[in-house]
């Protein structure tokens, strides 16, 4: 993932109207549109309109205007298709999947034949003490 400057950033030059896009909302806060490369029909992305590589520099009233409008989104997008459900995605950095270097939430409208599927795994802790370790350090680790 290439950091980019607000001046280089893809969602930043959507938002400022640069680059068309399948706009679905906008507030003072937050842009949403519809993905150029979607999951399934309807997959949109809500960005705050002030560039923040990382969610953990996104200040609070961005990621709150993303989380209230996300499932009224995600109810539309998913009524569109004639889904069952949606996902909310965010990936924070390159490991985690993200692309663009400017934090987003994917909303992806769901039909239980649809084909996709995560890819997820499951691990487990050796037993309860190694998980409520990790619990611990993660705590402690946490600048709440």
């Amino acid at each position: 993932m290439k950091l980019a400057s607000k001046e280089d950033c893809v969602f930043c030059k959507i938002i400022s109207g640069e680059i068309p896009c399948s706009k679905v909302y906008e507030d003072d806060l937050v842009f949403a549109f519809l993905d150029i490369a979607p999951i399934n029909q309807g997959h949109i992305l809500i960005v705050p309109k002030e560039h923040h590589a990382s969610l953990t520099r996104v200040p609070a009233k961005y990621l709150e205007a993303m989380m209230r409008i996300a499932p009224v989104i995600g109810q539309a997008a998913m009524r569109e298709i004639d889904g069952d459900g949606f996902n909310l995605h965010l990936s924070n950095g390159e490991a985690a999947g993200q692309i663009i270097a400017h934090a987003h939430l994917h909303v992806v409208p769901r039909q239980a034949t649809d084909g996709f599927c995560w890819g997820h795994r499951t691990l487990s802790y050796e037993n309860d003490t190694q998980r409520n370790e990790m619990a611990e350090s993660i705590v402690k680790r946490m600048k709440l």
